[in-house]
């Protein structure tokens, strides 16, 4: 498979308030983000030319960097805009966004209050997540030594660069060992999520899914609880032990990449994907796709 690298490709990124060449979207070596991960980013999907819940993400990144002590140099609504103008130069139909905003390089030490905050938006196309086939089958998760950290110690409310290393970690440990991703469990020894995604489990009826108390309460989570309500599924927010991965008859993951993707494996346990995860997977498509009206007339 040949890999095309992201720093060599067609097309125009927005960059600090204007489009610029996608091989000249470039920040100096010692830019603070990349020393001391002072950097927040989103993750999202363009549907139809449309992105799914834009200003919530925007509102997201807002929030992350504010919980960095950083305040972006654009409003939400000025980062939606952005957004709308580089999937519309690319010509991006179906794909991903990705807005980062980061310390540049001013000052380099631990301290950096002077430093200019940058923002870029890119947008591409992008496939689903996982392989469609594997996708169908249901993924196979190994359970990560790694954790995810008590809100104590690391700012696990906003979505930060510094969070993902650890995931990385995982995923590339689990995909080394033959599995499509890990599971991580959280500094309590409590399930978690996995490495890019929320987790539910459908037990008896019920969905059961990790309270989002040391890690991200995912936009997808969110839509996906409320597909759940409008079936009548009771969903059940609550701390869960691993044993208790032994009693679901489903699993799958939300997230904005993996949508929402049936697992099959979580070590020892094996899962039949079946009617619960085929249903919210064909509402989460329709919800997905179906015109953004409310938000084409507010845009406009």
């Amino acid at each position: 498979m040949t890999i095309v690298p992201f720093d060599d490709r067609d097309g125009v990124i927005w960059m600090d308030g204007r489009l610029v060449p996608w091989r000249e979207a470039r920040c100096h070596v010692l830019t603070h983000g990349l020393h001391y991960a002072s950097s927040v980013f989103e993750g999202e999907r363009v549907y139809g030319g449309q992105v799914f819940k834009l200003t919530e993400h925007s509102e997201r990144l807002e929030h992350s960097a504010e919980i960095l002590g950083f305040k972006l140099p654009w409003s939400v609504p000025e980062i939606d805009a952005a957004t709308r103008q580089v999937i519309e130069a690319n010509g991006i139909v179906d794909g991903y966004v990705r807005p980062v905003a980061w310390r540049g390089s001013e000052m380099m030490g631990v301290s950096a209050q002077h430093n200019t905050i940058h923002v870029a938006i890119a947008t591409w196309e992008w496939p689903s997540y996982f392989d469609p086939a594997a996708k169908m089958k249901g993924i196979r998760l190994q359970v990560s030594p790694w954790r995810r950290p008590d809100p104590a110690t690391a700012p696990t409310q906003s979505k930060a660069a510094g969070l993902y290393m650890i995931c990385t970690m995982s995923k590339h440990q689990a995909e080394a060992a033959g599995w499509h991703d890990a599971l991580m469990l959280d500094y309590r020894g409590l399930v978690a999520e996995a490495t890019g995604a929320n987790i539910f489990f459908a037990i008896d009826g019920k969905l059961h899914t990790p309270t989002p108390d040391c890690f991200l309460d995912g936009i997808t989570r969110r839509t996906v609880i409320e597909l759940a309500k409008r079936r009548g599924i009771e969903v059940v927010e609550r701390h869960m032990q691993p044993a208790e991965m032994a009693d679901a008859q489903e699993v799958f993951l939300t997230g904005t990449a993996a949508e929402v993707t049936p697992v099959g494996q979580i070590g020892e346990h094996n899962y039949t994907p079946g009617r619960i995860c085929q249903t919210l997977m064909d509402d989460y498509t329709a919800e997905v796709t179906k015109p953004a009206t409310a938000e084409v007339a507010a845009a406009e």
